[in-house]
């Protein structure tokens, strides 16, 4: 747990460094180089080193082990931190798109706008090449930690990087056009707001459904039983319960042994299919078994397992 804390804050200080020189140079450029959709991009560095700076502060409060009050630990904390970044986001959209519109309307009253400069080009494609590098180190920690938050801020990162991408086309189609081309700047912001809001939705999205106890995928709950099957002693699992806690999965089932077995081979039996479940999904997962025997046909004397039931 130490290492990933400290793999997870020195991945997001390296990437909040980096956020702030680039609002810095942003800022500046933007101003200098007469540029809307540069200072907008600045704004969205701002919004990626305030959730730099969240990320820290959630992830330490999320490696808390269990207590008193906390039975199931705190990974939630990692849950509502994803929570932030995406409200965050959708923030800065309605804030880029809104400039943006209002700059379009200038245009389209016959407003004249300023052409931007050529150091607001630079910052932009600065802004590409490094966002993108900091999004795939970001991006490679927190799946090689499992870090909601992490991978969250990752795609935040991303976002940055994708509106700057934005952001050089609109800046340098008005550079290299000329003046009566100047409308593509504002443009371009409004194409940024558009991508940053959709990025935001699908993180708060999971997050919600986090926070709202969801069921975890199909596909790692057919992933649960073919590993729970594997035990040839088991012949049903029913109740199967399943839901995620910040950067863990927690496991509830009932499954069916056979009646005739001693009850310290029942406990070796559950305990080899806790030991496969956390091989597969982490050593952290949480996993409540309810032992059941299999069912009997009084008149028949054969075994009857109930319907699978989730």
């Amino acid at each position: 747990m130490e290492n990933r804390d400290k793999r997870i804050y020195k991945v997001t200080l390296t990437g909040g460094i980096v956020n702030m020189l680039l609002l810095v140079f942003k800022f500046v450029a933007g101003v200098l180089g007469n540029s809307a959709a540069m200072i907008a991009d600045a704004v969205h560095s701002l919004s990626d080193f305030l959730t730099d700076i969240v990320v820290i502060a959630f992830v330490k409060l999320s490696s808390k082990p269990a207590d008193q009050d906390h039975d199931y630990g705190h990974g939630k904390y990692e849950t509502v931190a994803s929570s932030i970044i995406g409200m965050a986001l959708v923030v800065v959209a309605v804030l880029l798109g809104w400039g943006g519109v209002e700059k379009i309307i200038q245009v389209a009253k016959g407003e004249q706008l300023e052409q931007p400069g050529v150091i607001a080009l630079v910052a932009a494609v600065l802004s590409v090449a490094l966002k993108e590098w900091v999004f795939r180190i970001t991006k490679k920690v927190a799946l090689d930690v499992n870090s909601q938050a992490l991978e969250a801020n990752a795609w935040h990162h991303r976002s940055d990087a994708m509106s700057s991408v934005g952001t050089s086309i609109g800046i340098g189609g008005a550079v290299l056009l000329g003046k009566s081309w100047a409308v593509l700047d504002p443009i371009a912001s409004v194409v940024v707001s558009i991508m940053i809001l959709i990025a935001a939705f699908r993180l708060l999205r999971q997050a919600s459904g986090e926070l709202l106890e969801e069921s975890l995928p199909k596909a790692t709950e057919d992933k649960i039983e073919s590993i729970v099957y594997q035990d040839k002693l088991v012949t049903d699992i029913h109740h199967l319960h399943t839901r995620r806690i910040g950067s863990i999965i927690a496991v509830e089932m009932h499954l069916r042994l056979p009646g005739d077995i001693t009850l310290e081979e029942s406990h070796h039996h559950a305990t080899r299919i806790e030991q496969a479940l956390r091989a597969e999904f982490g050593a952290g997962t949480h996993i409540m078994l309810h032992i059941e025997p299999v069912k009997v046909n009084e008149s028949t004397g054969q075994q009857v397992n109930g319907a699978t039931s989730r």
